[in-house]
């Protein structure tokens, strides 16, 4: 049965208040300060300022971190829970960017960055060969920084993630999101067996060995799913070869959006890391806070090259973008 936007509503309409395990201590020192004018100086989207993330004054001011959005800042779908700008794309993607986010990875210092996107089906290949190029780019001037792509599902087009995966990044991640039941409201445009297929088919290749770095997604909680919809949901990601998952609360950006069903707590998110380990996920974070690149240099641990102890760690806080 098909779920509606009132059907996921809060009493009454009205906004559930957040409660004490959700409050965000604000700072912006210095490296917040210099993060900002380094993004801005190069052209740089970031989904850190994007999707209003609640981790950025930790990521940009406590941990010199940052969250690079390719393909611009406008995305052809328009997702229930997110924040980033819907539309059509006002030009192709930036040949110049490629070198642009290079430029900031090596001036930053960082030992393992993560990229993400828009969705941009106004795209042949839905952007993989862009991607492609800022993997390329990265690894041409910063050989010993790890690298972490989060992509769209490519509208499941095979081209498309075997262009991704041959750049061979250390982590690859798509966000399944929610529950299958949900997808009609919070990711209309996107499939469920699609997402699912298409990490599947990503753990394939590394099973066979033509691809040698790990596979990630990442879930949200209290939209409206049941806890049993989310156990399901986290065996289906499992069964399909997936090595590295996140959970976190979803986070009403605006009254525009998806209401927040529940907050979860910090209990249940324990106990939901506890069930995907036992499944046989090699690293789990779950939290009311986290987000699908949340320390994500803990989950490259493993992979194919390991990063230098002496750099910064750039983590993209980005479960929840629209990233398909």
């Amino acid at each position: 049965m098909s779920t509606s936007l009132t059907q996921l509503g809060t009493s009454n309409g009205r906004r559930l208040a957040k409660p004490p395990w959700l409050r965000i201590r604000l700072s912006t020192p210095e490296p917040y300060h210099r993060i900002k004018a380094l993004v801005r100086e190069l052209n740089l989207a970031t989904v850190c300022e994007e999707a209003r993330c609640p981790n950025i004054y930790e990521c940009w001011g406590e941990h010199g971190t940052a969250t690079f959005m390719i393909l611009g800042d406008v995305c052809t779908r328009r997702c229930g829970f997110c924040a980033v700008r819907s539309g059509k794309p006002p030009a192709p993607p930036d040949p110049s960017e490629p070198g642009h986010v290079a430029q900031a990875v090596e001036v930053m210092g960082l030992q393992h960055v993560v990229i993400t996107s828009v969705d941009r089906d106004d795209l042949k290949d839905g952007g993989a060969s862009h991607f492609a190029d800022v993997v390329a780019a990265v690894r041409r001037r910063c050989p010993d920084t790890t690298i972490e792509i989060l992509t769209p599902d490519f509208r499941g087009v095979g081209a498309a993630l075997d262009t991704v995966l041959d750049a061979e990044p250390e982590i690859f991640s798509h966000n399944l999101e929610t529950v299958p039941r949900l997808y009609g409201v919070a990711r209309p445009g996107s499939d469920y067996d699609r997402s699912l297929d298409l990490v599947r088919r990503a753990s394939s290749r590394r099973d066979s060995r033509s691809y040698a770095g790990r596979v990630k997604t990442g879930l949200m909680a209290g939209l409206g799913e049941t806890s049993r919809e989310l156990r399901s949901t986290i065996a289906d990601i499992r069964s399909a070869g997936v090595e590295l998952l996140t959970i976190g609360q979803y986070l009403q950006p605006s009254l525009e959006h998806l209401p927040v069903d529940r907050w979860v707590h910090p209990d249940e998110f324990d106990a939901l890391r506890e069930l995907a380990l036992s499944l046989g996920f090699a690293h789990c974070l779950a939290g009311p806070l986290v987000r699908s690149s949340y320390h994500a240099h803990e989950q490259v641990r493993g992979a194919a090259s390991t990063p230098a102890a002496s750099k910064t760690t750039v983590s993209m806080a980005t479960s929840f973008t629209g990233t398909a």
